[in-house]
């Protein structure tokens, strides 16, 4: 079975695992399941999906002449940067002290598809806001990380301070992007690989990134 069936039959199973609650549930075991991120990953077909994600919203992107203050907001998990090497390396489970670890030592490398649409807003003078429900101990560290990247022109970083503890991430965005309304930028669109990076107000046009290895609400 190629990557992208083994992908998809996993898939299947969660949907009607987390389907209707009249329906049977089936599950599937948890190795296959890791497997299939493994191979969709390692296949190309994350890059392949991601590229493809990105080139519609170029499209999109086209049609837009910028003012001054328009904007294009980025999360940084998953979408900017890459853990998926930390992940796999963790066996995909989520520890906070070595995720923490990880965050500090700003080696994640950039998903490169993101590179190529910030590279691209760059050259047409959009303005690029990254906004991340990092802790705000980690600013430095995600900061240098998104440089060393490549994303080396930003507007500002915003990370998840202690006033925003226990509040979901949808909330959390949605909030912060009108504020930025509020200090006078439009908010031509919104990069992030979790719907929460979407929804919302202020979201524009929506680039929403590939990413099965979490579910971030």
């Amino acid at each position: 079975m190629g990557s992208r069936s083994l992908f998809l039959s996993v898939v299947i199973f969660i949907s009607v695992l987390y389907g209707c609650s009249s329906q049977p549930v089936y599950l599937v075991n948890l190795s296959f399941v890791k497997d299939a991120i493994i191979r969709y990953h390692e296949s190309g077909d994350f890059h392949r999906d991601a590229e493809k994600s990105v080139n519609e919203a170029i499209a999109q992107f086209d049609k837009i002449t910028p003012s001054e203050k328009s904007a294009v907001v980025f999360d940084v998990d998953e979408t900017a940067l890459s853990n998926y090497e930390y992940n796999k390396n963790c066996d995909f489970g989520y520890v906070p002290e070595y995720f923490d670890m990880w965050i500090d030592s700003a080696k994640a490398p950039p998903v490169i598809e993101v590179l190529n649409l910030y590279n691209y807003l760059m050259d047409k003078n959009f303005r690029v806001i990254f906004l991340t429900a990092r802790k705000e101990n980690q600013f430095n560290a995600t900061y240098k990380n998104l440089v060393s990247a490549g994303f080396t022109k930003f507007d500002t970083l915003i990370v998840k301070d202690k006033n925003y503890s226990g509040i979901s991430s949808e909330s959390f965005k949605s909030e912060k992007r009108t504020q930025l309304k509020e200090k006078g930028y439009k908010i031509e669109g919104t990069v992030g690989d979790q719907w929460s990076d979407l929804n919302g107000a202020y979201h524009g046009i929506q680039v929403k990134i590939p990413d099965f290895q979490y579910f971030i609400r």
